[in-house]
């Protein structure tokens, strides 16, 4: 009898974890199917102004968001990741590998599903939000209040908050100062030829340095001194600078204020700063995707969650790579929002946005907060829009969007506690 209990005992075992393990593995597709979704809808943020502007179309513009969404997961990405991965909720708390694989799972699953509905919708909504909401929700569900890190919840809300606010405030003041320094002027194309490629010399300078500041590619390169990397980034920046100039330097005006073509050196430089926001989004949104499959592949190979284990890098491709598919399938649907519906945009405009939200969202990747791009760009747009009078943004679509912000948290965390109780009953 006790070697039949025992045998009863260890198929059960091997049922339970076989059945881990199938989870374990179908959370890599549900993985790639966020990236996707965070894609669809993310993509809007770093290529609506460009085709709302008209600076390229919609599919240049998703070839290229895709290709920089990848680039900017697989090098930046981890920072983020981290952060999710193990800081959010408390799994010395929770305690079981099961339920944290379970938790894991359902958190991704969740969020995936709320992304995909507010695409449908073409909502600009914030993928962070959702991750992070239903990360609350299983932790809640399973341990109450006590497992959920409300300072580090709290320090990653702020940057919600921050991140619009500031993305507003930097895109006013760039675009007051293409005003200022350009339209102003009594030589406006002329100022454009100088003003413009400065700009682009510290968008150099800003990517350079991210790419160079404890990346895969800085350990490749063997670069990991701050004053080699600053040294760098000053010499790429210059550079580019002087090759800017040496473009634009047979472009002359017609009349004196030829404001037409000056928006025509800026839809030039609008499509490096457009590069520029997808390049920081990949960076920052790929921890969406990936931090809890990262967490579930840390569990199934050692039983604890490594919160400081190094992310795989094929992970953060995984990530990309579902990035990449969701801009080239679904991106057009929220890019009608962003790109058109809050204010109208021209390329000095839609320069001023992209240089202001992706500045933001890559200090922000460097420092491994996990802020929303979508209320970064949204802020951004909104800032520009400012800038010409409160008559010049729609409050209408303002309003939806805040009211698709509100609800991501709530959904995603009661979506994320029922597929979990439906997983734990199932396991």
């Amino acid at each position: 009898m006790l070697f039949t209990r025992q045998n009863i005992l260890g198929e059960r075992r091997l049922l339970l974890d076989t059945t881990l393990l199938l989870i374990g593995g179908g959370t890599l597709a549900i993985s790639f199917y966020m990236a996707w979704s965070i894609g669809a809808n993310d993509v809007a943020n770093s290529m609506a102004t460009a085709v709302g502007a008209k600076a390229i179309t919609f599919r240049q513009a998703v070839l290229i968001a895709g290709i920089l969404n990848f680039i900017g997961a697989v090098t930046v990405g981890k920072h983020v990741t981290e952060i999710i991965k193990g800081h959010i909720i408390n799994p010395v708390i929770i305690g079981e590998p099961k339920t944290l694989i379970l938790g894991f799972a359902a958190s991704l699953l969740a969020a995936a599903i709320w992304v995909t509905l507010s695409t449908w919708k073409e909502m600009p909504i914030s993928t962070t939000h959702s991750v992070i909401g239903a990360l609350v929700g299983f932790g809640l569900i399973t341990c109450g209040t006590s497992c959920v890190n409300w300072k580090e919840l709290g320090f990653v809300a702020s940057s919600w908050v921050l991140s619009p606010v500031f993305g507003c405030i930097l895109a006013f003041i760039v675009f007051k100062t293409i005003v200022k320094t350009i339209f102003e002027q009594d030589n406006p194309v002329a100022s454009a030829k100088i003003v413009g490629p400065i700009i682009i010399g510290i968008t150099a300078f800003l990517i350079t340095s991210s790419l160079l500041l404890k990346t895969l590619l800085s350990e490749i390169l063997g670069i990991t001194d701050l004053t080699n990397i600053l040294t760098i980034s000053a010499i790429i920046s210059i550079a580019v600078i002087g090759i800017s100039i040496f473009l634009l330097r047979n472009i002359e005006a017609k009349t004196d204020k030829d404001y037409t073509l000056v928006e025509n050196i800026f839809r030039k430089l609008q499509i490096i700063t457009s590069c520029y926001v997808a390049f920081s989004h990949g960076a920052n949104d790929v921890a969406n995707a990936i931090a809890p499959v990262a967490a579930i592949s840390s569990l199934l190979s050692s039983n604890t969650l490594g919160i400081y284990a190094e992310i795989p890098t094929y992970l953060l491709a995984i990530g990309g790579a579902g990035i990449s598919v969701g801009c080239l399938t679904w991106g057009h649907r929220v890019m009608k929002t962003v790109g058109g519906r809050i204010t109208r945009l021209t390329n000095t405009r839609g320069f001023s946005v992209d240089f202001g939200a992706a500045t933001t969202v890559l200090i922000a990747s460097k420092l491994g907060l996990p802020i929303s791009t979508s209320h970064t760009v949204v802020g951004a747009v909104i800032g520009v829009g400012l800038a010409r009078g409160l008559d010049a943004v729609d409050l209408g679509v303002i309003k939806k969007i805040i009211y698709s912000w509100l609800l991501t948290v709530p959904v995603a965390a009661a979506t994320s506690a029922t597929i979990f109780i439906c997983l734990t009953w199932i396991v």
